[in-house]
């Protein structure tokens, strides 16, 4: 169901941050980008990129003698397999249960898990628009 990769560290998140953001960064671009943040020399940048390219996050073109890398993988993926492992890990598989301790512990409320319901009954009936597949 899932691409295994290997999940991101801290560091390689704000990388991915600026790379989805800008939809394709170099290790300038991540360095500048996260100076307020994380500061950080360019070359370890580019390493933190290589690292994500390894890691098949993203992946780089050569333009003159710059590598200018884009994300091989969307961030919506990259969260659905986040919160999967969550599910693993912490609820025994089950959906049903880190539902139920977000309803608990007031992340959802009732009335959004209605609305999720309904949008999957649409979606099962496939009267979903254009806007609510995004």
């Amino acid at each position: 169901m899932f691409n295994a990769r290997k999940p991101l560290s801290s560091l390689e998140h704000l990388v991915m941050e600026i790379v989805w953001e800008r939809r394709s960064a170099t290790g300038e671009d991540v360095r500048a980008a996260l100076a307020d943040r994380h500061p950080m020399k360019e070359s370890t940048a580019r390493t933190i990129l290589k690292r994500l390219e390894e890691k098949r996050y993203v992946r780089h073109r050569v333009d003159g003698r710059t590598n200018v890398y884009t994300a091989t993988v969307a961030q919506e993926n990259v969260a659905a397999r986040a919160v999967r492992q969550i599910i693993e890990r912490f609820c025994g598989g089950s959906v049903e249960a880190l539902l139920v301790g977000m309803v608990d512990n007031d992340v959802v409320d009732e009335r959004e898990l209605q609305r999720f319901a309904q949008r999957i009954a649409r979606r099962n009936r496939g009267e979903m628009t254009n806007r609510e597949e995004k």
